[in-house]
């Protein structure tokens, strides 16, 4: 999960995101803030659907239960809905895609929708910055086991996402990221006993990752959204995880990270919308959704300089070796 205002590499909590209206399963359970992190209104206008794929593609990572923009078919709120969305997406070369929960109500949320539609599969987690405020209220071990009961439902496929995150949370509250620490060790535990791969939310703490997932023995690892240099990939790479790439890799100021993805080989690379968060250039800020993954593939297939249907298939061919069949 990304930051407010879709601003750099990396995910974050969505502290932007503030509660919705109860109601049925597929209703959002909370909507992004129209405030950007500068405090300006942000362009809420949903961009334009680009050119289809030519080949369907997946989305490896996506928050529907973060309601962003407006929209016809989501009553008073006027949020565009579930359904919408996901008719949106198909139009676009993108039919399938990961439904990622990284807090309680998401991952309740989470479970739920899948089952309603089958062009979704689940992620569940505690994400890396909600660890500390739930140790700091005492909450952490409970939460963490609930985790592990809503990882066992059915369609979902995935633990994530977990991670460290010295963005958000302040790298010197030693308690703080002892809870992330905690919490990442249980998730990568979770994800080995279900046989399960492991999303990693990464933000200013690639050593740290990497350090927790070699002395857990991560055994299928997804780097969500990745945000590390040429070397960081070429680790990744030589361990078998598997890297995913968002809208940040079509930034203006992203030279490195593009030059990262250029060291990965084809099989070992995912898309990614982190959405309603990291939306394409030249559409950055506004509101994101699997739809808009076509502008993400096109940039990766020329970095990697392979054809577009080539690439749109091998990580269809990847996500289904992953996740299995939807």
């Amino acid at each position: 999960m990304a930051e407010a205002g879709g601003t750099g590499p990396g995910g974050c909590a969505a502290e932007d995101a503030v509660p919705g209206p109860a109601g049925a399963a597929t209703a959002p359970p909370r909507a992004r803030s129209g405030t950007g992190p500068d405090g300006r209104r942000r362009d809420r206008s949903w961009p334009p659907a680009p050119e289809p794929l030519p080949v369907p593609v997946v989305d490896d990572h996506t928050h529907l239960d973060i309601a962003d923009g407006p929209g016809a078919d989501a009553g008073a709120e006027g949020h565009r809905g579930v359904e919408e969305l996901l008719a949106l997406a198909a139009a676009a070369g993108v039919p399938r895609a990961v439904q990622i929960g990284c807090d309680l109500p998401a991952a309740r949320w989470t479970v739920e929708v899948v089952q309603r539609h089958p062009q979704l599969l689940g992620g569940v987690a505690l994400h890396p910055n909600e660890a500390p405020l739930l140790a700091a209220r005492g909450e952490l071990d409970a939460a963490l086991e609930e985790i592990g009961r809503l990882a066992r439902a059915d369609r979902v496929r995935v633990v994530g996402e977990t991670g460290m995150d010295t963005f958000r949370t302040d790298a010197g509250d030693a308690a703080a990221l002892a809870a992330q620490e905690e919490s990442f060790r249980a998730h990568v535990r979770l994800a080995n006993d279900l046989g399960l791969p492991v999303q990693v939310h990464d933000r200013d703490a690639h050593a740290d990752v990497l350090r927790v997932l070699a002395e857990e023995r991560a055994e299928r690892v997804v780097l969500h959204c990745f945000s590390g240099d040429v070397d960081m990939a070429r680790e990744c790479v030589r361990r078998g995880y598997w890297l995913s790439f968002a809208g940040t890799v079509t930034f203006g100021n992203a030279g490195g990270l593009r030059s990262a993805l250029a060291v990965v080989p084809p099989e070992r690379v995912l898309l990614e919308t982190d959405a309603p968060f990291l939306t394409p250039a030249p559409y950055r800020g506004r509101p994101n959704a699997s739809y808009l993954l076509p502008h993400t593939a096109r940039v990766v297939a020329e970095v990697l300089d392979v054809p577009l249907e080539r690439l749109c298939e091998t990580v269809s061919a990847t996500a289904e070796e992953l996740y299995g069949p939807w």
